[in-house]
C-alpha cells in the first residue's frame, strides 16, 4: 500500500476486517488479542461468538470500532471500503494487505506474522503452503489437465473472476486457463460465456449461493461445458485456509484426470 504504519509492539487489541485474515490470526496462536471482527469472520466458529462484531467487510460500524479502542486494525484493499479505511486511519493504526497472487498471499502471511509477534508460526504455514502448491502444479502437469475455465461469483448479473485476481492465479496453479480475459470481476452473460467455449464452469459457493436450478439454467445455455459447484473459500481465501486448500485441490484435480 506504500504507507507507513506505527503501533505499539506487539499489539494487544486487534480488530480484523477480513474473514481469511481473521482465521489466519487465530491459527497463528492469537486469542484474547483479537477483540473485534466482522460478521463474516466465522472461522474458527468456536471463536466467533465471543468476539465483538464490527459490521460487514464493506460496511463497518465505525463508532463501535472507536469504542473498542484497538491498537491495530488489519484489513485488505479489495475487501474493505476505501472511505471506511481512510476514516479509521485518522484514529488508529490500520495495516492493509493487497493480494493478487499466491506469492502475495505468502508475503502477507509472513508480514502479519511479524506484526503480531508470530513470525515462526507464519513461516511454518508458508512452508506447508509452498510445498503443497508446488506438488499441485507438478500433478497438473503430469496429468496434462489444461482446462479452459470460467469461474462465476454472482448472478443477476452474472459476474466472473477475471485477470488480476487471486482466484485467477489459483486456477492457473491447478492447470486451468481462465477464459475471462478482462480484469477483476466483469459482468458476463450466458451467450458471451458460450462463445468463450469453456471446458468447465465453476460456480463459487460465495458470495452468491448458486444452487441446482442455476446449474440447470447454465447447462441448458452452454451444453458442452461441465458445470461444477466449488468451495469459494478454497479458491479465494488467502490466509491459513491455503493449507487446507491443498488437499481440496488434490481431490479436485483427480476429478479432472
Amino acid at each position: 500500500m506504500g504507507r507507513e504504519v506505527t503501533f505499539d509492539f506487539p499489539p494487544k487489541r486487534i480488530i480484523s476486517l477480513v474473514p481469511s485474515q481473521t482465521e489466519l490470526l487465530f491459527d497463528l496462536g492469537l486469542d484474547e488479542e483479537l477483540i473485534g471482527l466482522t460478521k463474516f469472520c466465522i472461522h474458527p466458529i468456536e471463536k466467533f461468538a465471543g468476539r465483538t462484531k464490527v459490521g460487514g467487510t464493506k460496511k463497518l460500524n465505525i463508532d463501535l470500532i472507536k469504542d473498542l479502542k484497538p491498537d491495530l486494525i488489519i484489513g485488505n484493499k479489495e475487501e474493505n471500503t476505501q472511505s471506511d479505511i481512510e476514516e479509521l486511519s485518522e484514529y488508529f493504526p490500520v495495516w492493509m494487505s493487497d493480494i493478487f497472487t499466491l506469492a502475495d498471499a505468502k508475503i502477507t502471511i509472513a508480514l502479519i506474522g511479524e506484526i503480531v509477534n508470530r513470525a515462526p508460526e507464519a513461516d511454518y504455514l508458508n512452508h506447508l503452503i509452498t510445498a503443497g502448491f508446488n506438488d499441485l502444479q507438478t500433478l497438473a502437469l503430469q496429468h496434462d489437465i489444461d482446462k479452459k475455465v470460467a469461474y462465476l461469483i454472482w448472478r443477476k448479473p452474472y459476474m466472473a473472476a477475471g485477470k488480476d485476481t487471486f482466484i485467477d492465479d489459483v486456477l492457473m496453479l491447478n492447470g486451468m486457463t481462465n477464459v475471462i480475459t478482462e480484469s477483476r470481476y466483469p459482468e458476463v452473460n450466458l451467450a458471451e460465456l458460450q462463445a468463450l467455449n469453456p471446458d468447465l464452469i465453476l460456480l463459487s459457493s460465495e458470495p452468491y449461493p448458486f444452487g441446482l436450478k442455476h446449474i440447470t439454467e447454465i447447462q441448458s445455455a452452454i451444453p458442452k461445458a461441465k458445470i461444477i459447484p466449488v468451495d469459494g473459500e478454497m479458491f479465494s481465501w488467502y490466509g491459513s485456509r491455503l493449507v487446507k486448500a491443498v488437499q481440496y485441490f488434490f481431490e479436485f484435480q483427480k476429478g479432472l484426470y
